[in-house]
Order: structure tokens, then sequence, then C-alpha cells
């Protein structure tokens, strides 16, 4: 499921595109996440769930108003669930403070501001990750994580064999699927313009989508404006993204394209585009009230273009916690 791109150039906006790929409608709606909110990583039977307040702001998406799929602070951070068929999370170790899967990007929207706060915190203080089945779909969330932030700043995060592995630079701007980030980097070097001989590929097999992202972000023209940028990626995530079709719930990775975001990390700006409405909307950050928590329910009619004034105020979701 899924594909993060992450476009940074100089003169321009720092940008990023994300698209969502499930086999089943989400009943996303965007929430605004106040500053000062007081988390527990885990339900009442782990023994030692993480604890912390949040620090930052955000507008996220969620997925069916119970755990957080993307996202943006208002500091310039940005975070990506994707799915990751790979991903293992272990064994549970009592000794380290445990986070479910369905608060883990909202954990680093919550404390961070940049990328390298981030990652040197997991090294600093260190959890577990700990797995949610999802009753819905009939499956587990078995994922990796992307953040980036205003510097252009990026990191992959997977969870494999039970700890975590960290990409961290301004490189790594393209992730997907399976297989896991380092076999996609490897995997890239074959083709045309990484190093390889190889065409560029066509099929919406998550690694095919890595390098077809890799190879028009790569070639993207410099934007005179940031609406120019954001069109610009938008024509790289659409080129990525997955028609419609009957899903294989064997392969939920290779869904159709339920949505998509774009967040200018610059300028403070989240947007959102439903594959099942013809109009995109967005949310300035610098026009959210981060003291409380409010809610935009997508499937509200006439919503198209600013939204932030469209928030109602309301008591926040609440995570599914393993």
């Amino acid at each position: 499921m899924c594909t993060r791109v992450l476009w940074q150039a100089d003169g321009q906006p720092v940008v990023v595109g994300r698209n969502m790929d499930w086999k089943q409608r989400l009943d996303t709606n965007l929430w605004v996440l106040p500053r000062g909110a007081e988390r527990t990583g885990t339900g009442p039977d782990d023994p030692r769930p993480l604890h912390w307040t949040a620090r930052h702001g955000s507008v996220v998406a969620t997925a069916y108003d119970a755990a957080t799929t993307d996202g943006v602070n208002e500091a310039g951070l940005a975070a990506h669930l994707l799915w990751l068929a790979e991903s293992d999370y272990g064994d549970r170790d009592p000794a380290r403070p445990a986070l479910s899967v369905s608060l883990w990007t909202q954990y680093f929207l919550d404390r961070f501001a940049t990328v390298s706060e981030a990652v040197s915190s997991l090294a600093a203080e260190p959890f577990q990750v700990r797995p949610q089945g999802d009753t819905r779909s009939g499956t587990w969330s078995t994922v990796h994580l992307a953040l980036d932030d205003a510097t252009g700043d990026s990191a992959i995060i997977e969870i494999l064999d039970g700890e975590p592995r960290i990409h961290h630079g301004r490189t790594y701007t393209v992730m997907t699927n399976s297989p896991p980030f380092d076999e996609q980097l490897e995997h890239l070097n074959q083709y045309e313009g990484f190093g390889g001989a190889r065409p560029l590929p066509g099929t919406t097999e998550a690694a095919d989508r890595f390098v077809r992202a890799a190879y028009y972000l790569r070639r993207l023209p410099a934007a005179e404006t940031p609406a120019h940028a954001y069109a610009a990626l938008l024509s790289v995530m659409r080129n990525a993204a997955q028609p419609f079709g009957t899903p294989d719930p064997a392969r939920p990775n290779i869904s159709m394209t339920i949505w998509r975001t774009l967040a200018d990390l610059t300028h403070g700006v989240y947007a959102f585009e439903s594959s099942f409405s013809p109009d995109i909307v967005w949310t300035r950050l610098d026009a959210v009230d981060f003291t409380r928590a409010a809610r935009l329910d997508l499937s509200a009619e006439g919503l198209a273009g600013d939204v932030t004034a469209r928030y109602e105020p309301c008591e926040p979701f609440r995570f599914s916690v393993a």
C-alpha cells in the first residue's frame, strides 16, 4: 500500500506527496490534534507503555478515526505510515516501553520538529513498536514509517527482526512497500539513469513504483511558484497511483489508490485529494488553533479549496491500542 515522494530543490518549497493504496475505504477524516495532549502508547494489559506529552500540534489523516496514517505538525515535520509485509516487531521485551503501531506516526508528530531530532531520540529513548490486528480488513498492521521536514531531511524507519533499521539522509526521497528499503535501493540500481541498463518498468508492483517515482522525480523541471511545485509533484504521485479494481485480499499492497496527500513543509500547507471526489482540499497550518482538537468530516458536501475554517471543534478520537 502506498507511495511517498519528497521533492526538494533550490528556490522551491520542500513538498512531499503520499498515495494511500488500500483494498477498502478507511473512513478517513482530517483532524487537528492539539499540543499538550497526554498519550499512552499501549493498552492497559501492557506491563510498560510509553507515555508522552504532545509538544507540537498537528493536522493528520486517520484510518477509521482510530489511528494516524499521515500528517504534518506545526513545526514542519511530516510522517507517513506505509505497508511493509516484511515488518517483524519481535516478541515483547518488558524492559522497553511499548508503542502501539496506531500511535507510531503520532508519536513523532507530537514530539519532534525535525527528522534529526526524531532519529536521535530513537537511540537515546528506545522503545518497542507493537503490532495490531485490523478487524475491518482482517489483516495485521505490518508497516514502515517515513519522516521528512522543512529542511528537506528524510528518514525511513523499518522494524525487521524485532529491531529498528533507520535510513537517514536527504537522498532517501522515495518509499513504497516490499521489499525492505535496502533491497529497494539495490533494485533501483539495475535501471537506466541509476547505474543499470534495464528500461523503466510499468507494473503497479511496489518495486516498479519505486523505480518510476524516483525516475520522474529526478526529471521534474524547476517550479516558478509553489502552485507549480504542487502540480509537478502531484503528476509524479498520479503516475505511481493504482487504478480502481477488484482487490486481492492476499495482496493489500497492490490495492487501488483511495486518497493522496501533499504537504508543503516550507509554508505549512496540507492538502488532501480523495479518489472518490473531483476536488482537492487544503489546510493552512498558520491559521489552525492548536490548543484544541477539531475534525473535518471528509464526507461533508461542498468541500473544495481552503477548508481551514471548516474544522469543527470536538473531543479527540481515541487511538486503537493493542
